[in-house]
């Protein structure tokens, strides 16, 4: 029998197994979910794009934060180095923009960044020149004592990064720095261009550059005294500057920009979005799907410490019907399906885990999503339970993007797709 202090180890080494951040490719934690989630594979789909395709290409991905999202574009990346492409992966709100309040200079200067970080073969005098006659205009807002003659790659780069991390995390300083650069994004453009000229010539034959820009999606929708979003000023309003640069790119869009009136101008403009839907863990009746709650459990079983492995039942869980209400819960969102799982271990002192935990951990869950609800907003969830479909409007897209409205998606045996919404799970007993 396990001592106290064993027992506690062990529900640390749970707790921590269930940190909400992305699986690297070839993490034995990685659960193939593409037979529950309407057949879509990003390596197959957006991969074989940027593969195939003679011209540059320029693709959306989407879906719920959290979904999954980093960790299948990780394993593309993965996939297409292994082909010899070079990937410019990079997560753009961890270092270079502000998901509160971000714009498209934002973007082309974080794809800057991290282009020149990663091409060292390339000559980078075309992007430090640009670069040289902008520190001149951001001395006073910089307030930096550099002297701009003597900017090399090294210095470009810590330069590129205070200008990003001024953006991201200095609201004082943000505009000054847009209202500076933004006449020059062009000319910042053709030097991008010829930076990757440069570059491509280093490549190995049929090789492709392919620039990953993730984390877009999480921009939260601000709309203007026009009426017209922030994701519209980038997405539609810049398409040709986000299609300007002379190599293949895939970038994140909000969920809530896919599923608007402007679904068509982003096909016209990027081709077909492709959007990872929810796990699908119930029918559209109501009722248990058992393909897609195995699948949760797989996903959970394999971030177990091995000894709990082969017995979730009663070794993790109390019983089925315990371990089946956390995953119904989640309605097929994995983030929340990994913290229900946190929060589970966190109010329990020794496995395994009961039903109490599990329904505390439901309820603080379910506080957090009703908080996000507008009391306006009910009646419009009410009918999207009982309809399962969603309307073009603002109130629903807005109800996609906060997550409590989900997707789902499955082929039937004539190969016929069904796509359906509803409210998350943990809404359903506000409305009765």
């Amino acid at each position: 029998m396990a001592s106290l202090e064993e027992a506690e180890a062990l529900l640390d080494d749970m707790y921590n197994a269930f940190t909400p951040t992305p699986l690297q490719p070839g993490d034995p934690a990685y659960v193939d979910c593409r037979a529950v989630r309407g057949d879509e594979d990003v390596v197959e789909d957006l991969g074989r794009t940027v593969r195939r395709s003679r011209e540059y290409t320029y693709q959306l991905y989407s879906g719920y934060r959290g979904s999954g999202k980093t960790t299948e574009l990780l394993r593309l990346g993965e996939a297409l180095e292994g082909r010899g492409h070079i990937v410019v992966y990079f997560a753009a709100d961890e270092e270079d923009l502000s998901v509160q309040d971000a714009q498209y200079t934002d973007i082309l200067l974080a794809c800057t960044r991290h282009l020149l970080k990663r091409l060292k073969a390339a000559d980078p005098e075309p992007i430090l020149k640009w670069l040289r006659a902008r520190l001149r205009d951001l001395k006073d807002v910089m307030l930096t004592d550099i002297n701009v003659d003597k900017v090399n790659l090294e210095v470009g780069l810590k330069e590129f990064g205070r200008i990003s991390a001024a953006v991201r995390a200095e609201p004082g300083q943000r505009q000054k720095i847009r209202e500076r650069i933004e006449p020059h994004t062009e000319t910042l453009i053709q030097a991008l261009n010829q930076f990757i000229q440069d570059g491509s010539q280093h490549l190995e034959s049929g090789a492709k550059l392919v620039v990953v820009a993730d984390n877009l999606d999480r921009i939260v929708p601000i709309f203007r005294e026009n009426g017209r979003s922030n994701h519209e000023e980038i997405f539609l309003d810049r398409h040709e500057q986000l299609k300007a640069l002379e190599c293949h790119i895939i970038y994140t869009v909000p969920v809530s920009l896919v599923y608007s009136r402007w679904a068509t101008e982003l096909k016209d403009n990027y081709g077909i979005p492709l959007v990872l839907p929810s796990i699908r863990i119930r029918q559209e009746d109501g009722s248990p799907y058992e393909q897609g709650l195995d699948t949760l459990k797989t996903i959970i079983q394999l971030r177990l410490p091995h000894e709990l492995r082969d017995s979730l039942v009663p070794d993790v869980f109390e019983s089925e019907d315990v371990l089946n209400e956390l995953c119904l819960a989640s309605g097929g969102y994995v983030r929340d399906l990994i913290q229900l799982m946190q929060e589970a271990i966190t109010k329990t002192e020794v496995l395994p885990i009961k039903l109490r935990a599990v329904l505390r951990a439901t309820d603080a869950l379910r506080d957090v999503y009703k908080r996000a609800v507008e009391e306006k907003q009910w009646a419009v969830l009410k009918e999207i339970h009982e309809s399962k479909e969603i309307a073009n409007d603002e109130v629903q897209r807005g109800l996609l993007f906060s997550r409590c409205v989900l997707e789902y998606r499955y082929f039937d045996n004539a190969d016929k797709k069904h796509t359906w919404y509803d409210v998350h799970p943990l809404l359903w007993t506000e409305l009765s």
